[in-house]
This record gives C-alpha cells, sequence and structure tokens, in this order.
C-alpha cells in the first residue's frame, strides 16, 4: 500500500509576500486616514463660521440693523440666537504648534493670529462691522488662509 502525502499550509515565502502586500497597503492607507481627520476638522470650523454667520444675521435683523457691539455674548443670552459659541477646531497641521480648539471671541477689526474666532465689534463707520472669521493667519489644506473665509 502507498501512503498519499496531503500537502496542507502554506509555504514561508507565502506568508512573507502575503504580509509584503499588506504592509505595503497598510502605509498607502494610514496617511490618507490622517488626511481624512484634518479635512473633518477644517469642515466642522467651516460649518461653525457659517452657524454664527447666520446668527448675526438673524440679529441684524431682529436689531434694525445693527450688529452686536459685545463680543458676541448677546448671541447666546437665553439662548435666542445660539445656545453657545461653537468652536474653531483647527487642526493640529496648520503649524508645529497648531491651534488648540476654542470658542473665545475677539473683538477687533482685523485678523491677529489666535485661537477662536476674530469678530469686528467697532461699530457702524466701519465697512467691515459685523464680519467674523477664523482667527488663524495659516493656510488649510487647500493652501488657503483661514482668515479668508
Amino acid at each position: 500500500m502507498k501512503m498519499i502525502k496531503s500537502k496542507k499550509g502554506f509555504t514561508l515565502i507565502e506568508l512573507m509576500i502575503v504580509v509584503a502586500i499588506i504592509g505595503i497597503l497598510a502605509a498607502i492607507a494610514i496617511p490618507q486616514f490622517a488626511n481624512l481627520v484634518a479635512k473633518s476638522q477644517e469642515g466642522r470650523t467651516k460649518a461653525n463660521l457659517g452657524t454664527l454667520r447666520s446668527a448675526l444675521s438673524i440679529y441684524y435683523g431682529d436689531s434694525e440693523g445693527w450688529y452686536p457691539t459685545d463680543t458676541l455674548t448677546s448671541l447666546t443670552t437665553a439662548g435666542r440666537y445660539l445656545q453657545a459659541i461653537p468652536n474653531a477646531d483647527l487642526p493640529k497641521t496648520t503649524n508645529s504648534a497648531g491651534h488648540a480648539s476654542a470658542s473665545n471671541v475677539t473683538g477687533a477689526a482685523t485678523v491677529t493670529d489666535g485661537t477662536g474666532w476674530t469678530y469686528n465689534n467697532t461699530g457702524a463707520g466701519s465697512t467691515t462691522w459685523g464680519q467674523i472669521l477664523v482667527s488663524c493667519t495659516h493656510q488649510d489644506l487647500r493652501a488657503s488662509v483661514w482668515s479668508s473665509y
């Protein structure tokens, strides 16, 4: 009687090739995933900016052509326009230190590189009165300056 040998399993070479292919795919996918996180933070900040601008427009209409002259605390009073000022979530890719996520509002006519928002509360004499911008002078992932939004 002859014994029939059956081969089952994989050789070491086959396993090494599979591991190498998985490593190559992971090396391609991981940087793309990190980029998606930064894009989602940018999208959230731009959406929050739109929310603030909408609340300012409603306030402007309710107050018969006047923007708030404070640092937007009048928008959150009694929750009439906003429950709270939303965060400016800038990704850490803007510079080595990055910017912290913040909801603070600085009242100024020009943007300085800080955290949160810059709101022009200088009064009716200014052509940019009532304008709100992201308080960052760095570029986003598409090479646009944050304060240009």
